[in-house]
């Protein structure tokens, strides 16, 4: 089976990703994860203003199958939350990159994001 991988976006090897946009990063679950996790039925997320640590958790996704820890690939404030999920969780599951995304993150340290798995090493960790 083939799962997306996005050039722009790095990777835990807990299958959270995160990608730069301009001042912040922006944070989901990959689309390995979603569909590992089956139908998506909740989300819990920190507010805005919280602060996240990089491999730490910082909320939890429930889907038809399991509840899951998501870890932070970066640490910082949140300066945004995507409350779509709230309403309608199986976003994640629909479009894991985009209208699924989770947090945007002013990151404390740029350099944590070189520590994170590159497309093709997140790729060679799923296969």
């Amino acid at each position: 089976m083939s799962f997306e991988i996005p050039d722009d976006c790095r990777f835990l090897d807990s299958h959270e990703w995160a990608r730069r946009e301009g001042d912040t990063v922006r944070i989901g679950v990959s689309d390995f994860a979603q569909d590992e996790l089956g139908d998506v039925v909740f989300v819990e997320l920190p507010a805005e203003g919280d602060a996240v640590t990089k491999g730490e958790d910082f909320g939890v996704i429930e889907s038809i199958k399991a509840v899951s820890d998501l870890y932070a690939p970066v640490s910082g404030t949140v300066v945004a939350v995507n409350d779509d999920l709230v309403d309608a969780p199986e976003l994640v599951n629909e479009d894991p990159y985009g209208d699924g995304w989770m947090l945007d993150v002013e990151v404390d340290d740029e350099s944590e994001l070189d520590d994170l798995l590159s497309p093709d090493e997140y790729d060679d960790q799923i296969a």
